[in-house]
């Protein structure tokens, strides 16, 4: 039996990063065709469509459901690839949707339902006429007063359980057309204990026979966020590492940064494990306390990286 498969969801064509903002300013297509051929050379398995605002760029809503069919129609030009759109709005995946030419490309990801959603309903029937794959969000649970976050394993699990029963009976989506993203925190800064709520999460998942055939993923460049340059790529494989332990199989990631798991026994892997056993908190000790105490073994972890 072969080593587990990493899926890659190409994020490049996402205003985060220049080049696409740079190319969604100018409405030049054509740079989107060139990013989306480069992520299918480096071997991505879907790329994403990601023409929203970010700190960087205001985008009206407007702006993006108009050059979204010229985008696509770009895209699917330059490679065969299947996309998946990323957005809350349900107008912007009605619209790529639509202009989409699965009968080139394969079955799309809609990313993504949560239980933030203001118009779900509609989402959900999204995905059943258009036939798509979805990515849930479980680290977002459904509350008396709307939505909360899940701040324990259990509730991402059962927040997890509420979405593909949702899908499977409203959608007929089958096991393995669901993405479930359990949230993943960075760690530079989790004081809360995300990161092994969501690897704890997915543990859950794995384990629980209805969700047999589900995929995880998690958007990996949000792990070494604030984190110093020379060592993010070095935290992001070795999170990797732990997170394909407990089930993992796709990230939303740089294909450029070739992104996969470092050896269990990669001296960062191990420094990692060690600093996320030292977030979980002790008899009588705070959450607060154990993630101040992780923090610091991140922050040591970087400078000693940087020396």
């Amino acid at each position: 039996m072969g080593e587990p498969r990493l899926g890659i969801i190409g994020e490049l064509m996402n205003n985060s990063y220049a080049r696409a903002r740079n190319a969604f300013q100018a409405r030049n297509a054509g740079d989107y065709a060139r990013l989306a051929r480069a992520q299918a050379e480096l071997g991505a398995d879907f790329l994403t469509l990601n023409l929203d605002g970010t700190a960087r760029i205001s985008v009206r809503s407007e702006e993006m459901l108009g050059f979204l069919p010229e985008a696509i129609r770009a895209i699917q030009a330059a490679t065969d690839v299947p996309l998946s759109f990323d957005n809350p709005s349900v107008d912007y995946h009605r619209v790529a949707l639509e202009h989409y030419d699965r009968s080139r490309s394969g079955q799309p990801i809609l990313n993504s339902i949560a239980a933030s959603r203001t118009r779900l309903d509609e989402m959900i029937e999204l995905v059943r006429r258009h036939d798509t794959r979805v990515v849930v969000m479980a680290s977002e649970r459904f509350a008396p007063d709307g939505s909360a976050q899940c701040l324990r394993a259990e509730d991402a699990h059962a927040a997890a359980r509420q979405f593909v029963e949702m899908l499977v009976t409203r959608a007929g989506r089958k096991n393995d057309e669901i993405l479930i993203d359990p949230g993943l925190a960075p760690v530079g800064a989790d004081t809360y204990g995300l990161v092994n709520i969501g690897l704890d999460a997915m543990r859950l998942i794995r384990a629980d026979p209805d969700l047999r055939g589900v995929h995880l993923v998690v958007g990996l460049s949000n792990f070494a966020w604030g984190t110093p340059k020379g060592v993010r790529e070095q935290l992001e494989n070795a999170y990797l590492t732990l997170a394909m332990e407990a089930g993992l199989d796709f990230a939303l990631a740089n294909p450029e940064k070739a992104p996969g798991p470092l050896p269990a026994e990669h001296p960062v892997v191990l420094r990692l494990r060690e600093a996320l056993d030292a977030g979980r908190p002790r008899e009588g000790e705070s959450q607060e306390s154990a993630g101040y105490r992780q923090a610091e073994a991140i922050m040591a972890m970087c400078t000693e990286a940087a020396e």
